[in-house]
């Protein structure tokens, strides 16, 4: 299995700290992360949320690049409807080429309703923007001459994007799913998949299977590598810390309810969020939470799924030092 790093820097929810500390902190740990054996780094794009939540994810990968030599450099994900494709297949290539062909560039449609009415546009307006976008996407990596376009949200007449990608024909493209149709979908057009952290171990492994066999029909060869799980990391040295540690997440959890626009009344109806006793299930179910033993037992069972990528969201530079000395050695 290979291990990899999920979010990126945030003030978290007391909004508290300067902003040019906590990033170089993060990239100080991004640097650490690399030495210690982690695979990759993947961002998240948010905004409006008060919380420091990364708002520009390729200019910080930009910043990454230059700083480490090996680690992967990935978007989890872009929210490819806000930008311009132009602007986004120029800057992703910008990325590939100054990290030597080390990007991942991960899309979605988005799912916050108030970061889509904070840019003007109408969140339902999200998936023919993010159709019409990825099609200008793969047209600006693929075309050597110049090229025009025209569609329903964009029009680009007699245009060429450069640099070129590295990585020919582009970048590998990753998409965030979690209903079977979505998943099959990205099986569908070539996505590799990104998992999401609140689906418990036994929902995660049929979600393995619907992409590897969507996958299979569509006649694309299928790789453990194509898919990547999060899971959030909390290491305990004892069952009082146990206790603590599952209590941060959920109220990790509590702040995803609160960011989500599916509500009702005001409540989140997601069914992984909606209660307090939800939550904690969601937790139990499947974080990476306890002693070294019990997180290997753990990561043991998303193995016999056919993971081999996972994404760690929520561990402290302590966390992954240990993580490194104690757990990553029992999938060498």
């Amino acid at each position: 299995m290979k291990f990899g790093l999920f979010g990126g820097p945030s003030r978290g929810a007391g909004g508290a700290g300067d902003d040019a500390t906590i990033y170089a902190r993060y990239a100080e740990t991004i640097v650490e992360a690399e030495a210690l054996g982690f695979y990759g780094v993947y961002l998240v794009e948010h905004h409006f949320t008060g919380r420091g939540q990364v708002s520009s994810s390729l200019n910080l990968l930009s910043h990454l690049a230059a700083i480490t030599s090996s680690i992967r450099l990935g978007t989890a994900v872009v929210v490819v409807p806000w930008h311009n494709p132009l602007l986004l297949a120029e800057q992703a290539a910008t990325v590939d080429v100054l990290s030597g062909g080390r990007l991942d560039l991960g899309v979605g449609r988005g799912y916050r309703d108030y970061e889509f009415t904070g840019f003007g546009i109408s969140p339902a307006e999200g998936e023919g923007r993010f159709d019409e976008a990825m099609d200008v996407l793969r047209l600006a990596w693929s075309s050597e001459d110049r090229f025009s376009h025209r569609g329903r949200f964009w029009t680009f007449e007699d245009v060429l994007v450069e640099p070129r990608p590295v990585q020919q024909p582009h970048p590998p493209l990753w998409l965030g799913a979690g209903s079977d149709s979505s998943i099959a979908r990205a099986a569908r057009e070539g996505y590799r998949l990104f998992l999401d952290q609140v689906g418990s171990f036994e929902l995660t492994a049929e979600r393995v299977a619907v992409y590897r066999t969507a996958r299979e029909e569509a006649g694309l060869r299928y790789s453990p590598s194509d898919v990547a799980v999060t899971r959030a990391l909390r290491i305990a040295h004892s069952a009082e810390d146990r206790e603590r540690q599952l209590e941060r997440h959920i109220a990790t959890l509590t702040v995803l309810a609160e960011s989500s626009s599916a509500t009702e009344d005001g409540r989140p109806t997601n069914p992984f969020y909606s209660t307090p006793e939800a939550r904690r299930e969601t937790a139990e179910a499947g974080a990476i939470l306890g002693t070294p033993d019990e997180c290997i037992e753990r990561l043991r069972t998303l193995e016999s799924s056919r993971v081999e990528q996972v994404l760690f969201a929520g561990g402290s530079p302590a966390d992954l030092r240990l993580f490194a000395a104690e757990v990553m050695p029992a999938f060498d």
